[in-house]
């Protein structure tokens, strides 16, 4: 009995992926020339209105979790709600690089870094505006005083006003963010992971 239900589960699964894959298939077909159209007339740059509705479907597709496709109703709402999320991420890296570029300009030749380092610094300090961005102001002014400043949770605790098991609760949730953007999953992060502040490093 066993035996069959399990069959009829993977049966189940394998229909669900296929219907899933259609639906998105369709919406794609239907639907990407006009975002990426939309796209080009908010941002004034073609490669960039790509880069952004190939970005979005990417974005679907690893939603599949909490917003399965075939309950998407209003596809073009859908659709521009998530553009326009990614375009927020877009102007905010952005605005990142210029400020990071602006500083290396009133830095003397000598101490310039090499292509190579200006480009993983750039990708490690937007890889911190993402995990800031996801978290309360809270849990980011706790990460930026263990990180930064090096304080002890009773430190921040006072610092912020709350008690030590709710500091260990923001640092456990930044640890959990950057381990969700490092990885794109916290289903095998471990206990050990939770034990130390996060950390994005380019191995």
């Amino acid at each position: 009995m066993r035996i069959v239900l399990n069959k009829c589960l993977s049966a189940l699964q394998i229909f669900m992926r296929k219907t899933q894959h259609n639906v998105l298939h369709t919406i794609y077909s239907s639907q990407h020339q006009w975002l990426q159209g939309w796209l080009r007339k908010k941002l004034g740059c073609p490669d960039n209105a790509a880069d952004i509705a190939q970005d979005t479907f990417t974005r679907i597709l690893g939603q599949q979790d909490t917003r399965p496709i075939h309950e998407i109703q209003e596809s073009r709402a859908y659709l521009t709600t998530i553009a326009k999320r990614l375009m927020v991420d877009f102007f905010r890296r952005a605005d990142l690089e210029r400020a990071y570029l602006d500083e290396l300009a009133q830095t003397t030749e000598a101490l310039q870094p090499s292509p190579e380092a200006r480009l993983e610094t750039l990708q490690m300090l937007q890889q911190m505006d993402s995990l800031l961005a996801g978290l309360s102001p809270k849990a980011r002014a706790a990460w930026l005083y263990s990180r930064l400043d090096g304080l002890k949770h009773a430190d921040i605790a006072e610092s912020l006003g709350v008690s030590v098991p709710r500091v260990r609760q923001y640092l456990a949730k930044a640890a959990r963010q950057a381990y969700l953007l490092r990885f794109g999953s916290i289903d095998h992060m471990t206990d050990d992971v939770l034990a130390v502040s996060p950390v994005i490093s380019h191995e």
